[in-house]
């Protein structure tokens, strides 16, 4: 059994299909329709999305 993978912005396919055995860490998945990377792990047919920390401004 294969799926595609939606984006996780736009809900919209990818250019990516995924197998019950397929394992991904830190995927940068890229959707060509809203132009958006994310990050994701993918185990078991479950995705989920890495959040990244955002920036911190340095203080002096």
């Amino acid at each position: 059994m294969e799926n595609w993978i939606l984006c996780t912005v736009c809900k919209n396919k990818t250019r990516i299909r995924i197998r019950e055995d397929t394992i991904l860490e830190n995927f940068p998945l890229f959707c060509p329709k809203c132009k958006q990377e994310t990050l994701i792990n993918v185990r078991q047919l479950n995705i989920s999305v890495i959040r990244e920390p955002d920036a911190k401004t340095q203080s002096r």
